[in-house]
């Protein structure tokens, strides 16, 4: 009993975040086993029969397939916009001094932490009063502005860890600005960026609480499923969920191993040891490391 109760404390943390994770995990993998169930009427929340007959046809239905690529259009248009806009904000706020640059980083944060139906009763009251009809353009409107407050936050956190010595070095060996940041920072940011628009992407496709306000007559993805819960969700929900979720999984592996990848890429060595910037910058010859001049 001692030693069960030992092994319990040690391993309680483990434990703890494997059962953390199921609790996340359990509900995706239950769409992905009913994407292969074959239900006997319009409600797929029973087990009826294994069939992959689905999986098959999963662009069966035209209205669905309307408001999946219509989500997809709005998602890649608003993700574009906001990686771009939010990329020069976090850049502003990280690398220059300005007038309410304090205001600034506050107020950036604020769209997070406002409950979004707030969010979509303001926006939608926006519209109506300077006239913009509700339709795409609301939407994008509004999926812009809610995603560029993620993306400000992931750049700008991998704006501060960034090393400046590397673009120094780029200066003093002749580079122009402009070279600099398309040679050096770009390559450095691109983890950051990738992951930022991976996030922006996700919040966009699966919104549903101010897309239901600003929408107008277009249907997303999410309200497809909301209008279809009260007469059955068909089966191909299931399917096409299960895709996006496996090309999410994918995306965020190849992030994380770029991410790796752009760290071991901005490793600088240790002033006293002459290798690399530290030796070029004192005019010496760089030491590889057997130990010999490179």
């Amino acid at each position: 009993m001692t030693r069960a109760w030992g092994w319990l404390r040690y391993h309680a943390v483990s434990i703890w975040a494997a059962l953390a994770i199921a609790y996340l995990l359990i509900p995706i993998a239950l769409i992905a086993v009913f994407s292969f169930n074959d239900p006997e009427g319009k409600f797929n929340y029973t087990w009826s029969g294994f069939t992959t007959k689905y999986w098959g046809d999963a662009f069966a239905i035209p209205d669905l397939n309307d408001a999946f690529l219509t989500s997809l259009r709005l998602a890649a248009l608003a993700t574009i916009i906001a990686t771009i806009l939010g990329t020069m904000i976090a850049i502003a706020l990280v690398r220059h001094q300005f007038h309410g640059r304090r205001a600034a980083n506050f107020l950036i944060v604020i769209p997070m932490a406002t409950p979004e139906v707030v969010i979509g009763a303001s926006l939608l009251s926006m519209f109506l009063i300077y006239g913009i009809s509700l339709g795409f353009f609301s939407l994008l409107l509004a999926h812009v502005m809610f995603s560029i407050s993620f993306v400000v936050i992931v750049v700008r956190s991998r704006l501060i860890g960034f090393d400046r010595r590397l673009e120094e070095a780029a200066r003093d060996l002749g580079a122009t600005p402009l070279t600099t940041f398309r040679t050096v920072t770009l390559p450095l940011l691109t983890p950051g960026l990738v992951g930022a628009a991976l996030l922006a992407f996700a919040l966009s496709i699966d919104d549903f609480v101010i897309s239901n306000f600003t929408s107008g007559t277009t249907v997303t993805f999410p309200l497809y499923i909301f209008g279809a819960a009260q007469r059955g969700i068909p089966v191909q929900v299931y399917v096409i969920a299960t895709m996006l979720f496996v090309v999410t999984v994918a995306a965020m592996v190849f992030v994380t191993w770029q991410q790796r990848r752009a760290e071991k890429m901005a490793e600088v060595r240790a002033d006293d040891d002459e290798t690399g910037l530290s030796a070029l910058a004192s005019g010496k010859e760089p030491i590889s490391p057997a130990g010999s001049a490179a």
